[in-house]
């Protein structure tokens, strides 16, 4: 199983789900007064997509580190 493939796929159907959320933040907020929970929604795919994102940013590194260890050890 290849796990950077997964949290790319995963990366790409939360921004899907954020996307989703932000706009039908919008169409409640422009009908009226929208409850706490349309209002708050988007923030777990939005920390969801952070973690995912962080995850991505750094394995260029990590692989780095890991090609200089195996160069040098």
């Amino acid at each position: 199983m290849d796990w950077n493939y997964w949290v790319r796929q995963i990366h790409r159907w939360l921004s899907i789900i954020f996307t989703l959320t932000v706009i039908a933040n919008f169409v409640a907020m422009a009908l009226g007064q929208p409850p706490a929970w349309v209002v708050y929604s988007p923030l777990l795919p939005l920390f969801l997509l952070l973690f995912s994102g962080l995850y991505m940013f750094v394995l260029p590194y990590v692989a780095k580190g890991r090609g200089a260890q195996r160069a040098s050890g």
